[in-house]
């Protein structure tokens, strides 16, 4: 250690704060928070014993070491928190928005309430129920809802403008309060027995249930007495399947961590109401710091992405900064939340319940690591790439008889989809088809955006062969860029068969690489070209999703905006009232006079329908686009690009 860093180490304070540690670039690889400053961060020079890679790499990684003083262990936790999502520290657990997890909200100061699905709590008024860690979990509670509690599912616009009853009325799952007047007394009932449910609170409910069933039958009400029947018995059957955690009946968050090295996995379960409502676990690599420091951070950060607060947080170990995490969950939740670290009782059992989780989930995805690991080692050794391809990036090429020209970028990050660096290009130099000129165009222009930002991918896979490859080695040429391998995957095609009777055989998938005049062939049920396969398809999906939109926006623009008299502000105002152009069609002149007028409204309907006296068709326009839908449809189910792509 330099002497410099050494005086600055004597230095530090001794009050609250946190520290940045910086390389020797002057980028930020570690924020923590300590109590005292100066004893926390001696203290990674100090232990003995401690043979993790980090700490025997601080001598040389570590260049400065920057502190801020605050006045208590609740500010250094919010100030830890919004450096590290301003940083992104190499070595600090780091949380993603879209780690955030579905729950139900039910706002019960609205006269006809209903359930949302959201990702953020907000302190509303409103209930929230969650979270729930899959969309198959939340499609089952809203199947059974829907079906026997009869709440309305459309928006509040919906709702204040609908002008007859929708389909789930005519099927008896809806009252229809947006037409009919639905007593607000009955309607409320359901609503508190759909707080019942999410609740898991079971007694309550079927005994309520089960009276209305009784006094139904009583009344010789057979057919609304059926019906609480079934209501009861599949409401029996969801309770029965929900697990009894504890017998305090409390909201619980349960974290627990499991770690391999300086790879460590946080397992969060959530318990209900007394009730086990899922888990979830994260995993995170390159993690050299102790598990205390780590599970505080993740906790922080875990919470201040908008999670549901509970009012008990269970930990497995006690990190530093306790009560200021407990102050900091309060606020958040505007009500006392407790955080333990049991010891014996219920509440240990759950947090061991918790580790065994983490410890089966980090068995789980270091088998798949391992995997991936080894399929893109022997992908690297066949293709010949000087580079481990742990991020590979696919283009594509798509259009439409020439025009509408669109290309698709998609990633894959340790063998698995990052839609984060998903792109999609508009072709800017070119009015008519050009294969390779397009891919020309679209590898430097991310080429150029990666020397800016220093990021580039380890491997580039085109979708094409020899001449789209071409293309792409010229942009990377041209912009001087040598560190990137490329391949290019050509798509299957028919081989000649020269028996008559052999049904048509089809070439394997081919692998065009720089410098070789034959493509490799690799085996078609390997694992490697499958990862190819799948990346190629998957940009072809992108691509042709971005341009079935462009073409949509185009046929609006040529039935509404070519109207005379329908500039912007109309067309928006039909499309958000009839909520798509086919609806507008449908609607009568009165229908449309109630938002433009009724000279407008003649007008409009006149474009859309046409009137004996007055065609207002564009049958080249309305053939283009109806061979536009056939062509993208066609290559949604082949696979493919679209007529003349390649």
């Amino acid at each position: 250690m330099d002497a410099r860093l050494q005086d600055k180490l004597d230095a530090l304070p001794t009050e609250p704060g946190v520290y940045l540690m910086k390389d020797r670039r002057g980028l930020v690889i570690y924020v923590g928070k300590a109590i005292n400053l100066r004893n926390r961060v001696r203290s990674y020079f100090t232990r003995t014993g401690d043979t993790r890679a980090f700490i025997a790499l601080l001598d040389t990684m570590l260049a400065d070491i920057e502190t801020v003083l605050v006045h208590n262990e609740k500010e250094a936790l919010l100030l830890e928190n919004e450096l590290i999502k301003k940083h992104k520290p190499r070595f600090n657990v780091l949380l993603k928005d879209d780690k955030q997890f579905i729950s139900l909200r039910l706002d019960r100061s609205q006269p006809y309430p209903r359930l949302e699905v959201v990702r953020k709590y907000e302190r509303d008024g409103a209930r929230y129920f969650g979270p729930y860690s899959s969309a198959g979990a939340i499609r089952e509670t809203l199947r059974i809802i829907n079906r026997y509690f009869h709440l309305r599912t459309c928006t509040d616009h919906v709702l204040a403008n609908r002008k007859r009853p929708c389909l789930l009325h005519q099927i008896g799952r809806c009252p229809a309060p947006c037409v009919y007047p639905v007593p607000p007394e009955d309607y409320r009932r359901s609503v508190d027995e759909v707080g019942l449910f999410l609740e898991g609170k079971a007694g309550e409910l079927v005994d309520g249930l089960r009276g209305r069933m009784k006094r139904a039958a009583s009344e010789l009400k057979f057919e609304e007495a059926a019906r609480l029947r079934d209501q009861l018995q599949a409401i029996e059957r969801s309770l029965e399947r929900q697990k009894v955690a504890t017998t305090d009946f409390k909201d619980q968050d349960v974290f627990a961590s499991y770690r391999e090295g300086d790879r460590i996995l946080f397992y969060v379960l959530w318990v209900r109401q007394g009730r086990l409502n899922g888990g979830q676990a994260f995993p995170f690599g390159s993690q050299e710091f102790p598990d205390e420091e780590l599970l505080a951070s993740f906790v922080n950060l875990y919470y201040d992405q908008g999670s549901f607060v509970p009012e008990e947080v269970l930990l497995p170990l006690e990190p530093e900064s306790l009560e200021g995490l407990e102050a900091l969950l309060s606020e958040r939740k505007g009500q006392k939340v407790r955080v333990l670290v049991p010891k014996r009782g219920e509440k240990h059992e759950l947090v061991l319940m918790a580790r065994k989780n983490a410890e089966q989930s980090f068995a789980e995805r270091k088998r798949t690591k391992d995997e991936t690991d080894a399929v893109l080692g022997r992908l690297q050794q066949k293709l010949n790439l000087r580079n481990y391809p742990r991020r590979m990036e696919c283009f594509d090429i798509s259009h439409f008889q020439g025009s509408s020209i669109v290309a698709s970028q998609v990633a894959v990050t340790d063998g698995e989809t990052d839609k984060s660096r998903y792109r999609r290009y508009k072709i800017k130099t070119l009015e008519k088809q050009d294969d390779f000129a397009s891919m020309y165009e679209v590898i430097s222009r991310r080429l150029k955006r990666g020397q800016e930002e220093k990021d580039l991918p380890d491997l580039l896979v085109i979708d094409g062969g020899k001449g789209q490859l071409a293309s792409a080695h010229a942009a990377m040429k041209d912009l001087g860029i040598e560190g990137v391998d490329v391949v290019g995957l050509a798509k299957s095609r028919d081989q000649e068969v020269f028996d008559r009777d052999a049904e048509s055989a089809r070439s394997p998938e081919r692998v065009f690489v720089l410098g070789r005049k034959d493509p490799i062939v690799l085996p078609q049920n390997s694992a490697e070209i499958f990862m190819l396969t799948r990346m190629r398809d998957e940009a072809h999906r992108f691509a042709i999703t971005f341009q079935r939109k462009d073409l949509r926006k185009s046929r609006i623009h040529s039935a509404l905006e070519d109207i005379p008299g329908v500039g912007e502000g109309r067309r928006k105002v039909l499309l958000r009232h009839f909520g798509s152009l086919k609806r507008v069609g449908e609607a009568s002149i009165e229908e449309l006079a109630e938002l433009i007028g009724p000279s407008l409204a003649e007008r409009v309907h006149a474009g859309l329908h046409g009137h004996p006296d007055e065609d207002t068709s564009d049958p080249v326009r309305d053939a283009s686009l109806a061979d536009a839908d056939a062509a993208i449809g066609e290559k949604s189910s082949q696979g493919g690009s679209p007529a003349g792509s390649a």
